[in-house]
């Protein structure tokens, strides 16, 4: 491992190598443009692009690229080297302010949901300059947005960075209303928890289903799982710990503050959590963490898996998506302080984040899961797929008194003694923590505990920015008209929570108790991505998301398209896996046994020994007949299949897929997995659970 303070932000051009390499004026421009979000000066391009290959042609890039994010989960990236050939002939080594400024990839292969035809060729990348480039893997990375010929979002940083500015308007109108004069914009703090699972790759090279899945469409399970939670927190193996101090210098490189990292719940699960940091230039860090634990696994001879469920019957992975919103002079507006029920600009937005969240609790479920989450959520292992917030004792007391009209104290921290005498006491949170909420306050921020682990944090964020920009705009309107404002707060917050208290749940959110509740209260189950789907187009959020210009009514029917078309494809890739796997892998491999089975039967009865063969019978009879179960249903999955890729309505393709398809999956495996207790392991054509958890 190298100096920590020596490489962190080495391959970034940050503040510090800007103000050394570029002009005052172009730095103080360009500085003032990033701190306050203003209209980009165009005039500083050239001196930043001179200055920016200089430095990146030092550490060794020949080319540079504008990284984006498309609509398809992942970055791309187009390499053009810094060549140019004068009429002379000399190699010189250019790169300009436009080149720097925008990009014009192909749009056409990029999903569109509509907005683009084949034919229609033509995208643009801009610039983000509030991100900054970095050099990765010897090439120079400019962060850029990516949009249509006709100015459409076609990727996650758009909406992200529109959602940030409108928050940071109405949070400062509020703040403007409730007194402050001096701050001038308000950011989204994020600071992602990033789950995974390491396997060796030679067993991961045998597996079908992980190389063309992510995750295993077949598996018993193994005799030890995670019952003894001895894994979680436990000593991190010599290999996995060699990897994680590779990831840690890649990251600390590239300015990405990797601070946590230990194991997790199952075997063979890790988690990497980084320092909070503006919502923008964390979703870009998330995006780099997960490349980076890809390539630095593969030098150590393993795989990561980012997919949340990639073995049934362990939990999955998932992405906590911790968020706050901040001042620009370093006020924490999620900060309760001592005596929240006096902290009046505390509990409005508060209130604003609870109001918004019970709104839009749609939308919130829809956008933090894909086709790997719907085996999360709801389950025993992740927040159920009811939207509810934990505010904690002490939070939920003062909401109390709120919704009689005024709070008037607030519960406080207590010490912990533990009884024993050498041992320091302890200060008490004032409140315990809540695993089983998706939505849980934890001190001075909001942690969405709901988003997918392979999934780009930028939309997420874009829809609870949105949403919270919302609730604050709808306050603004009341502060600013009200002749006294802090009796309008005191009616405000009574309002809000007694429209809104619904929402707040404390206890165990995986009891059944719990869901008979959620329903008594009128709260939203949505069990499946592809009926939380709809909340797309719906009209209360196409209405929010049009309103404050975050994305237009087309651009919301759009994703709607994207998202059932790739749940769709998700579902048919793991399908026709499902089929190959059974009729080349596990059927012969069944066959070869029977028949082993038979000739020992055979062997035995031709020695003329009279020998007990029931055994052999037995075991001969039921594989036989699991044999022919699990070819009638491959047929019958091979024949949903096919039925539902004829089905040409996008949602009801997208049912077909999920309520025929996959269900017949589910019977195949049933059979194979039974099949697996029972057949020869020299026989068995993959590895198992066994091999693929407890190896690394």
């Amino acid at each position: 491992m190298s100096n920590l303070c020596e490489i962190f932000g080495s391959n970034v051009f940050n503040d510090a190598v800007m103000k050394q390499r570029l002009p005052e004026g172009v730095y103080k421009t360009l500085k003032k443009t990033i701190e306050e979000k203003l209209p980009l000066d165009i005039s500083v391009a050239d001196s930043v692009a001179a200055a920016m290959r200089d430095w990146a042609i030092e550490k060794g890039a020949t080319h540079y690229t504008h990284w984006f994010q498309p609509l398809t989960g992942v970055t791309a990236e187009k390499y053009d080297s810094f060549i140019s050939i004068p009429s002379k002939g000399k190699v010189i080594m250019e790169f300009s302010g436009k080149e720097l400024v925008k990009g014009e990839p192909d749009a056409s292969s990029f999903p569109s949901g509509g907005i683009r035809d084949t034919s229609q060729a033509r995208g643009y990348t801009a610039w983000d300059c509030t991100s900054p480039a970095f050099v990765k893997n010897g090439q120079l990375c400019i962060p850029t947005a990516f949009c249509s010929y006709t100015g459409e979002a076609l990727d996650t940083k758009i909406p992200l960075l529109k959602s940030t500015q409108v928050l940071s308007d109405e949070a400062i109108r509020v703040l403007r209303a409730l007194g402050n004069t001096t701050s001038k914009c308000v950011t989204t703090n994020v600071g992602p928890e990033q789950e995974y699972f390491l396997v060796d790759k030679k067993y991961y090279d045998q597996r079908k289903d992980l190389i063309y899945t992510g995750r295993t469409l077949f598996g018993a399970q193994p005799p030890k799982g995670q019952e003894l939670e001895d894994h979680y927190f436990g000593v991190i193996k010599e290999r996995v710990e060699a990897f994680m101090a590779e990831v840690n210098d890649e990251l600390w490189k590239l300015g990405i503050s990797a601070k946590t990292q230990h194991n997790e719940v199952a075997p063979g699960q890790h988690e990497i959590a980084t320092i909070f940091s503006e919502g923008n230039n964390a979703n870009d860090s998330n995006q780099l963490v997960m490349e980076i634990l890809k390539k630095v696994a593969l030098r150590h001879g393993l795989v990561c898996l980012l997919h949340e469920k990639p073995f049934a019957g362990i939990n999955g992975s998932g992405k906590h998506n911790n968020w706050s919103m901040g001042t620009d002079d370093g006020v924490n507006l999620l900060n309760p302080g001592d005596k929240p029920h006096e902290n009046k600009q505390f509990l409005i937005f508060m209130a604003a984040v609870i109001s918004a969240v019970d709104k839009y609790a749609d939308i919130l479920r829809l956008v933090a899961s894909n086709p790997g989450n719907d085996h999360r959520l709801g389950a025993n292992e992740a927040p159920p797929a009811i939207i509810s917030i934990f505010l904690g004792e002490q939070l939920e007391n003062v909401v109390e008194q709120l919704e009689k009209g005024k709070a008037t104290n607030s519960k406080t921290a207590s010490i912990l003694d533990t009884g024993v005498k050498v041992l320091p006491k302890l200060k008490k949170d004032a409140t315990d923590r809540n695993r089983t909420s998706p939505f849980a306050f934890t001190g001075n921020k909001f942690e969405f505990r709901m988003v997918a682990s392979s999934a780009s944090i930028a939309i997420p964020n874009a829809v609870l920015n949105t949403a919270v920009a919302d609730e604050l705009s709808i306050i603004a309107d009341r502060l600013e008209k009200a002749s006294d404002v802090e009796a309008e707060v005191d009616i405000l917050l009574t309002e809000l929570i007694k429209a809104h208290k619904k929402v707040i749940f404390n206890g165990n959110g995986y009891t059944d108790e719990w869901v008979a509740e959620a329903e008594k209260r009128g709260l939203p189950n949505i069990k499946t991505l592809v009926e939380a789907s709809k909340a797309l187009i719906a009209e209360k959020n196409v209405k929010l998301m049009a309103k404050h210009g975050v994305l237009s009514e087309r651009e919301m029917h759009a994703r709607y398209e994207i998202t059932l078309e790739n749940y769709t494809k998700t579902i048919n890739i793991e399908a026709l896996t499902t089929s190959e796997m059974a009729k080349r892998q596990i059927l012969p491999a069944v066959l070869n046994f029977a028949a082993k089975v038979a000739g020992s039967i055979n062997a035995i009865k031709a020695t003329g020994v009279p020998a007990d063969l029931s055994v052999q019978r037995d075991i001969l009879k039921e594989v036989s007949s699991l044999a022919a179960d699990l070819k009638a249903n491959v047929d019958a999955l091979d024949k949903a299949t096919e039925s539902a890729a004829a089905v040409t309505d996008a949602y009801d393709q997208a049912h077909a897929y999920r309520f025929d398809v996959f269900e017949k999956m589910n019977s195949v495996r049933e059979v194979a997995d039974k099949l697996e207790g029972i057949v020869d392991k020299e026989f068995w054509p993959f590895p198992t659970y066994g091999d693929l958890l407890f190896t690394v």
